[in-house]
């Protein structure tokens, strides 16, 4: 048994070694390794422990561990069965009445899906990239492709079967899809600080780093910048189970996320602005106007507009989204940008990262009533400060299952308003406004056994 365990383990380890070479991160860091390789920290008489103090003392040894952290957890949701993967053709028909619907756009408007600024126009751009809010176009002849309830009508005319039923029994519509899903006990086992009441940043007002935030916030601030400091994920992970104060946040997640700004990430950003800047996608007139009709109409979200242009029209051309979707969509839609050389036959992809962006979807970046919260992680329905302690858990728990856990939450916590109404507009009307939620006691209240 030890034999078999031992080979699984050396399997597991070539196989890493093998990935680690194909990640972006291992030409320098196989380049730092060399450098301590051939510094005098390290002994040849002692080679093995030497290198690993000397990679202790660079910070090599956490970023070596940091990279397997993330490698493990891309492999264990890579292997995870999609349950829906009979609904692959559904999901193509979805594509192509998306690519249609964008299509018809541009012949109405009687342009095209891609083309080059003009030299003025790109010089205008560069002037105002700070303060895209104030870029001047005309989109009243714009529409979004689709919203979330566009995609959830498509959603309820699905239907399925479930293996092996008599002949006798009828067909399962969507809402009885073969979907696994988690009970309360198994709930309660998978967010034991929630159901347990400990208490925990976020359900009070103790969630502020600096003085007068609280014996609880002073407490989280403090072993929080601790963890910080030791920039091991896993740790960070498992802090913001119980929430980040906002000073550490920003941190934290990119710990969590695997993220570092190197001079790679600068030099690729700067070129994504370069396409933003030289060629004109029709889908950034779909970005601009759904940032008008979302954040700049929103009175906590507004101060971030020239934020969300900048980072979504680079996302908009970031090609290694697509590839990290591969299996995930179907076939994209090719272009051609007349005047620009792109590829061999002159064609690319478009939109470059495979995302059209649907209404609503800046604010990223009973099904039918709390559909569009889960459609954009509830952003644009819950306060900033909510928000982020939301996201915290998701990026803690790394689970989304919290989206549903917490529309069930406020259902619940809505019912005795949602029973008093009889039509799907004052439902809406009942849940319009999350603006008094505190999302960290509702989960709790949730969790707890009575």
């Amino acid at each position: 048994m030890e034999g078999i365990k031992e080979d699984a383990i050396h399997s597991t380890a070539l196989k890493l070694a093998e990935e680690i070479k194909n990640l972006s991160i291992y030409k320098s860091f196989y380049s730092d390794i060399q450098k301590l390789v051939s510094s005098p920290n390290v002994k040849k008489e002692d080679f093995k422990q030497s290198l690993q103090e000397a990679m202790k003392q660079k910070g090599l040894d956490t970023k070596l561990r940091n990279t397997v952290y993330h490698w493990v957890r891309t492999q264990s949701k890579n292997n995870k069965l999609d349950p829906l993967t009979c609904l692959s053709k559904a999901s193509s028909q979805w594509e192509k009445r998306i690519h249609k619907s964008l299509n018809s756009m541009c012949s109405d408007l009687e342009t095209s899906l891609a083309k080059l600024r003009p030299q003025s126009e790109q010089d205008e751009f560069a002037e105002k990239w700070n303060e895209l809010s104030t870029y001047s176009l005309d989109l009243s002849k714009y529409r979004p492709v689709y919203a979330p309830k566009d995609f959830l009508e498509v959603l309820l005319t699905l239907s399925g079967y479930v293996p092996f039923t008599r002949e006798d029994e009828p067909k399962w519509e969507f809402a009885h899809l073969p979907l696994q899903v988690k009970n309360l006990d198994q709930l309660r086992k998978e967010y034991p600080e929630w159901a347990s009441g400990e208490p925990l940043l976020g359900a009070n007002p103790e969630s502020r780093c600096e003085v007068g935030g609280g014996a609880l916030g002073a407490e989280r601030a403090a072993l929080g910048a601790r963890v910080s400091a030791l920039r091991y994920a896993p740790v960070a992970q498992e802090f913001l189970k119980r929430g980040s104060p906002h000073c550490l946040r920003a941190g934290l997640w990119a710990q969590v996320l695997g993220v570092e700004i190197t001079p790679h990430q600068t030099a690729n950003f700067n070129q994504l602005k370069k396409s933003v800047l030289e060629v004109d996608l029709m889908i950034d007139k779909l970005i601009f106007k759904d940032v008008q009709l979302t954040a700049s109409n929103d009175d906590q979200y507004f101060v971030f507009e020239d934020l969300l242009y900048q980072v979504m029209l680079c996302f908009s051309r970031d090609g290694e989204i697509l590839q990290q979707l591969k299996g995930c969509v179907g076939s994209a839609l090719t272009v051609t940008i007349k005047g620009k050389q792109t590829s061999p036959d002159n064609t690319t992809v478009f939109p470059p990262s495979g995302i059209i962006p649907f209404h609503g979807f800046s604010m990223y970046g009973e099904v039918r009533v709390v559909f569009k919260w889960l459609m954009r992680a509830f952003s644009g329905h819950l306060p900033p400060d909510q928000l982020l302690f939301l996201w915290d858990a998701i990026l803690g728990y790394d689970s989304l299952d919290i989206l549903p856990l917490l529309a069930v939450a406020i259902l619940s916590f809505r019912k005795e308003n949602i029973f008093q109404v009889n039509t799907i507009q004052n439902v809406d009307a009942v849940l319009a406004d999350l603006s008094t939620i505190s999302i960290v006691p509702l989960l709790q209240l949730a969790l707890m056994k009575p």
